[in-house]
């Protein structure tokens, strides 16, 4: 029963419903009381689960939207593909996932962009990117964590800016793009690996150093 849940669980439970309404009404408290009323739960209960206003409906949406990008690509789908296509995979679901609220999605982007929100928008992009990378099968834990993430964000913001006035049939110009880019990230990771190797066992400064404090016997 409603009255059972968690606010977490409200949230979640709420935050398709707001992001529909948020079309019309904004990211607004009208767009949350509406679907509170939809789903049976008391205003001022929704009111406190997302007591910080539409930064948090935005934020419980983004969420839903990682879950049901995870749903919509089972992992034994990713598994079957290699790391390229699972990339665009998820990014292509996560688009998808969104394709019936843009307008919603165009607003939402409006609210984070504001200087206040930079901060908190950060966080949501590279939630939503760390999200796909591990779904890919990625378990870098040093560097190559960040770069990786920080790579697919500048590509996955750019892809969104693309999908939002998209209208091609199927998001075709969307997924074109998108695959453009991606070719960009496999490229950038090749170099990045031959680079590496070549200099795995290259000239260390901090070795040679090392070595003429602390001579080898």
């Amino acid at each position: 029963m409603t009255q059972d849940l968690t606010l977490d669980e409200i949230r979640s439970l709420l935050a398709p419903g707001i992001a529909a309404n948020a079309a019309f009404d904004g990211w607004s408290d009208a767009a949350r009381d509406m679907a509170a009323d939809a789903a049976g739960i008391d205003r001022d209960v929704a009111a406190l689960a997302f007591e910080q206003g539409p930064v948090d409906m935005i934020d419980a949406w983004f969420a839903d939207i990682d879950v049901a990008m995870l749903e919509s690509v089972p992992p034994e789908r990713l598994s079957a593909m290699k790391i390229r296509a699972r990339i665009a995979t998820l990014v292509e679901a996560r688009l998808q996932a969104t394709a019936a609220d843009r307008e919603s999605l165009r607003r939402a982007l409006a609210i984070l962009a504001l200087p206040q929100n930079l901060t908190k928008a950060g966080r949501l992009g590279w939630r939503t990117v760390d999200t796909i990378w591990r779904a890919a099968g990625d378990v870098a834990t040093d560097y190559n964590h960040y770069t990786k993430r920080t790579i697919l964000l500048g590509v996955y913001a750019a892809t969104v800016t693309v999908f939002l006035d998209d209208d091609s049939e199927g998001f075709a110009e969307t997924r074109a793009f998108l695959s453009r880019r991606i070719d960009g990230i496999m490229r950038f990771e090749t170099a990045k690996s031959g680079f590496l190797k070549r200099t795995e066992h290259g000239f260390s400064l901090s070795r040679f150093v090392g070595r003429l404090r602390y001579p080898v016997a």
